[in-house]
């Protein structure tokens, strides 16, 4: 990757390592679509006036489909699902568990038969990964159940589609166009059951969470995805989640005292090495025996030209 795409996924990593713990903590005293309503509300109230003012209301409108699909599949249906699980199982083995999305882009990608070619050494580097997430899975089962493992592969599913989106159909629209208009269709979509679901009280420091996760770890963190997904492809931006998964486990283990389990000793060093490989190289350099095809039907439409 270029520096600037090192330096989107860095930051990324970060913004995208920090929810977990907020969640789990804001989850013992918010309802999970309420959590979904804070998180997306104030986003959106956040950035609307720029869109307003930078007059992108029309390029809002002419998107709306893609906009709405997005939201949805990104965090509207996902957040609740996350939210839900981590009442369950702590937030080091959700973030732990996120590592599937990288294995759910490339598998996407070979169905979508897209032209991007994919090198055998971020095949290498995804089997390792998903070798690790197994391990984790399999020596941590007693932290959670199928069924809240089977929620977060659900929002693994989600956090896949959502990066395809946006760079097939949601490419040339500005980031805060798409993340105003998707935050804000989710938040509309929420307020009855955050109505209905509302807490009798909230803690100052639940609040302190939701502000964090609403402004940082939503309308910030979307606006710098979407630039990493320009930069480095919705297949390859999805392994920020090996990354962001260290910095989960550490504020889990450290400001959570959740413990540090087999599966993470055993099955985390294999998760990085598995990172490494997969975002090494663009698109990997093409097989001799593809480049002479690609040579072969040039010379053919060179020979077909008229005299």
């Amino acid at each position: 990757m270029s520096r600037r795409g090192w330096a989107l996924f860095l930051a990324m990593a970060v913004i995208w390592g920090i929810p977990y713990l907020l969640i789990r903590v804001a989850v013992r005293q918010l309802d999970p679509g309420v959590m979904v309503l804070l998180r997306t509300g104030p986003a959106a109230l956040l950035l609307a006036p720029l869109v307003l003012a930078r007059r992108q209301l029309p390029v809002l409108v002419a998107n709306f489909k893609w906009i709405v699909l997005f939201g949805v599949v990104e965090f509207g249906v996902p957040w609740y699902l996350m939210s839900t699980a981590e009442k369950h199982i702590s937030s080091s083995l959700t973030s732990l568990l996120i590592c599937c999305v990288p294995l759910f882009a490339v598998l996407a990608q070979k169905l979508r038969r897209t032209n991007e070619y994919i090198a055998p050494k971020r095949y290498w580097g995804l089997g390792i990964g998903a070798l690790g997430v197994a391990l984790l899975v399999g020596l941590d089962l007693r932290g959670g159940s199928i069924t809240w493992i089977g929620l977060m592969m659900g929002v693994c599913l989600g956090y896949c589609v959502g990066p395809i989106i946006l760079s097939t159909k949601l490419a040339h629209v500005p980031g805060v166009v798409v993340v105003a208009g998707a935050t804000a269709v989710v938040a509309l979509c929420w307020i009855p059951w955050g109505i209905a679901h509302w807490p009798t009280h909230v803690s100052g420091e639940t609040w302190s969470c939701m502000a964090v996760l609403s402004v940082v770890c939503t309308a910030t963190a979307f606006l710098v995805f979407f630039e990493l997904v320009k930069e480095v492809g919705s297949s390859k931006s999805v392994v920020v989640t090996y990354f962001n998964t260290a910095i989960a486990v550490a504020l889990g283990v450290v400001g959570l005292h959740e413990s540090l389990t087999a599966g993470i000793i055993f099955g985390f060093p294999l998760v990085l090495v598995g990172c490494i490989f997969a975002t090494s190289g663009s698109k990997g350099v093409a097989p001799p025996e593809l480049l002479d095809e690609v040579g072969r039907d040039l010379n053919l439409a060179v020979d077909q030209q008229p005299e």
